[in-house]
C-alpha cells in the first residue's frame, strides 16, 4: 500500500510559515505539492507559490479527501495549517503518514501547544505587534480591477493604522495595467513595495484568477476596509480602456491572459 509523506507547517500570524516552506520547495519544486489548510477560499499564499515556483503543484485542500483513492505520483507534500487551526482536531486521511511536524514561531516565544506538538521548531520573525486576541479579516476580489494609485493609498493607511491595529496583512491585486500584484506586510519589518506575480498581463476584461486581501489585527474597521477597497475598484469602461491603452503598446510575443 502506497503511503503518502507529509510535512505539517503551522506557527504564528506573520512568523514565515510560506516563506520557510518556500525555501523547503523550490529546490524540489517538480516533485513538491502544497497545500494550505486554513486559507478557506482566499487563497493567497498558494496563489502567490504557484506563481514564483515554477514547476510546483498547488492544488486546494478539498483534494485531501482523494489522496486515499487517487494517490499522487509526487510523493513530497506540504501542509500549511493557519494560525488559527486547532492542532488537537487535525485528522488527515489513513494514508497520509505524518513525516514531520514544524512550527515557525518569532524568536524567544514559547507556545506550549506549539512546542509540545511540533518535532522541529524554526526561529521565524519577529512582528512588534503582540495581539491578545488576534482578528481574522478576509476577502475575495477576484474578477476585480484596481486602480494601483488608490490601492497604494489604502496599503498605506492600512499597515499604518487607520483601520485598527495591524499584525500583519497580505493580499493578491490585479491592477489595471494587467498585472497582478502581491503586497506583504509584517508589523515591525521593513517595508516593501508590491512584488510582480510571474502571471501572464490580463488585458482581456475582469480577470479569472484569484485575488483578495487578508488582515490580522485588532479592533479592525472591518466596514471601512472594505469600502475603501471597493472604491479603488474600476468599472468596465474604466477596465476596457486602460487595457485598450496597455495592449496599444505592447510589442509582439509579449504574453497576454
Amino acid at each position: 500500500m502506497q503511503t503518502l509523506e507529509i510535512t505539517l507547517v503551522t506557527g504564528s500570524s506573520g512568523a514565515g510559515k510560506t516563506t520557510w516552506i518556500q525555501q523547503q520547495i523550490r529546490p524540489i519544486a517538480d516533485t513538491a505539492i502544497y497545500l494550505s489548510l486554513g486559507s478557506d477560499e482566499t487563497a493567497i499564499d498558494a496563489t502567490y507559490l504557484a506563481a514564483e515556483i515554477p514547476g510546483l503543484t498547488v492544488l486546494p485542500v478539498t483534494h485531501l479527501a482523494n489522496f486515499s483513492e487517487q494517490p499522487p505520483d509526487k510523493h513530497v507534500i506540504y501542509l500549511e495549517l493557519g494560525f488559527h487551526v486547532d492542532l488537537t482536531s487535525l485528522i488527515l486521511p489513513d494514508k497520509m503518514v505524518v513525516h514531520r511536524r514544524v512550527a515557525v514561531l518569532p524568536p524567544g516565544t514559547r507556545h506550549p501547544e506549539c512546542h509540545d506538538w511540533a518535532d522541529l521548531v524554526v526561529t521565524g520573525v519577529k512582528t512588534s505587534v503582540a495581539l491578545q486576541q488576534p482578528h481574522l479579516w478576509r476577502s475575495v476580489l477576484s474578477g476585480q480591477v484596481l486602480d494601483l494609485a488608490s490601492l497604494n493609498t489604502f496599503w498605506y493607511e492600512l499597515t499604518h493604522g487607520a483601520y485598527g491595529t495591524i499584525q500583519r496583512a497580505k493580499g493578491i491585486f490585479d491592477v489595471a495595467d494587467g498585472r497582478s500584484l502581491y503586497f506583504d506586510f509584517v508589523a515591525g519589518l521593513p517595508e516593501t513595495t508590491h512584488l510582480e506575480l510571474n502571471l501572464p498581463l490580463w488585458l482581456n476584461g475582469r480577470p479569472d484568477r484569484f485575488s483578495g486581501i487578508e488582515v490580522v489585527g485588532e479592533m479592525l474597521d472591518q466596514e471601512a476596509i472594505a469600502q475603501t477597497i471597493k472604491e479603488c475598484c474600476l468599472n468596465d469602461q474604466a477596465i476596457a480602456y486602460y487595457q485598450q491603452q496597455i495592449k496599444d503598446s505592447l510589442e509582439p510575443g509579449d504574453e497576454v491572459a
